[in-house]
C-alpha cells in the first residue's frame, strides 16, 4: 500500500499537459437501422428482462415503431457518449446447479 501510495500520490509535478484531439467526423459512424435490426433479431427469447422491464420479445414484435424509437435512443447516447445511470446498475443472483453447499455448483 505504500509503495503505490508514494507512486501514485506525486504533488511535485505541476506541468501536466493534456493534448486534446480533433477529428474531422467522429471514428466511428452511429448505429444504423440495419445494425439496430440486426441486434435486435439476435436477442433471446424467454430470458428475464432487465430493470427497465422490456422484455426482447416486445422489441421483436414492436416492428419499425419499435425499432425506430430504439435507433433515436441509440444515437442519443451515442452522441452523448453517456450510459442512462439505470443501464449501469445490473441485479446479480446466484443459482444454484445441484448442491446448495458445494460453491462451485453456482
Amino acid at each position: 500500500m505504500n509503495h503505490f501510495s508514494q507512486l501514485l500520490n506525486v504533488h511535485e509535478i505541476n506541468d501536466v499537459r493534456q493534448t486534446d484531439i480533433h477529428t474531422a467526423e467522429p471514428l466511428v459512424p452511429e448505429p444504423s437501422a440495419f445494425e439496430i435490426e440486426m441486434a435486435i433479431e439476435k436477442l433471446k427469447r424467454h430470458k428475464s428482462p432487465s430493470r427497465d422491464q422490456f422484455p426482447a420479445e416486445l422489441m421483436k414484435a414492436g416492428g419499425r415503431t419499435i425499432h425506430s424509437e430504439i435507433q433515436n435512443l441509440m444515437n442519443s447516447i451515442w452522441n452523448k457518449e453517456e450510459l442512462p445511470q439505470q443501464w449501469q446498475e445490473s441485479i446479480t443472483v446466484s443459482i444454484y446447479k445441484s448442491a446448495k453447499k458445494d460453491c462451485s455448483n453456482y
